[in-house]
């Protein structure tokens, strides 16, 4: 008996996603989810605009409200649209810009959009970035697919199950459909293979102390090359006047041999 409480849950929780996203529309939000409350149960959409999902005076809120009372059979629903600070590092946004693009100006340049894409997700400070474009609507005579990756992104294990962020989005062509898939790994991603390598205090204060010895090793040296060089310039300076001297003494000695001459 519980375990179909279960299943009759999941069931009506995915039944409510589904319309919601048939009502809402796609491109228009990112991810929904139920949770309950004692006062009922609280309806959170994410979006990276929500005036889109509020309408005109709150009026798609209002519809959606009636329907979960009437076709789901909730008890006091409450519809909450809370928006995405950070729309570059969301995967469903992105999957669906891409999806938009591809709709609006064909697959002709479905390169150019897919490094674009990366490089925004990438600037955003994602530590890494995986997006996949693939089908039988990209140009060429088969299906193919092209894959645009960065960085550091984790694809196996609970990492890759429970905090990279996945999203999926389909482009519907003239020459046939195109899937996206995109997968982000946040900067706020914990990673089990990180290496923190923390300093110890007291070798820091150890090759402190090296340094300042041999900062007043390099200040003593300094000094004495001062000392040198002085030494010299003064023993230059007593060589020239040296040298004064000697022409001096030379050319009275001529000038005297002249006049006894004479």
């Amino acid at each position: 008996m519980i375990e179909r409480k279960f299943v009759a849950e999941k069931m009506r929780d995915f039944m409510v996603r589904t319309y919601m996203s048939q009502h809402l529309g796609s491109g228009k939000y990112s991810s929904i989810t139920i949770k309950k409350t004692p006062l009922g149960e609280k309806v959170v959409i994410y979006t990276a605009k929500p005036g889109l999902i509020v309408g005109k005076k709150g009026e798609t809120i209002k519809s959606l409200t009636r329907a979960l009372k009437n076709r789901f059979k909730m008890e006091n629903p409450q519809i909450e649209v809370a928006e995405i600070v950070k729309p570059d590092l969301d995967a469903q946004t992105m999957a669906e810009t891409i999806a938009n693009v591809l709709e609006r100006f064909g697959p002709k340049r479905f390169k150019s959009t897919g490094y674009r894409t990366l490089q925004r997700i990438i600037d955003a400070g994602a530590i890494g970035a995986e997006i996949l474009i693939s089908g039988r609507g990209l140009p060429g005579a088969r299906a193919k697919s092209w894959r645009f990756y960065a960085g550091y992104l984790k694809k196996s294990g609970d990492v890759a199950v429970s905090q990279v962020r996945y999203g999926q989005s389909i482009a519907n062509l003239k020459s046939g459909s195109v899937g996206i898939k995109i997968r982000i790994s946040p900067p706020d991603i914990r990673l089990p293979d990180k290496i923190i390598i923390k300093e110890d205090p007291k070798l820091t204060v150890q090759v402190e102390e090296v340094t300042k010895e041999e900062g007043g090793e390099e200040k003593k040296e300094t000094k004495e090359e001062k000392k040198k060089t002085v030494k010299e310039e003064e023993k230059k300076t007593v060589k020239k006047k040296a040298v004064k001297k000697k022409v001096k003494k030379t050319v009275k000695k001529k000038v005297k041999k002249d006049e006894s001459k004479k």
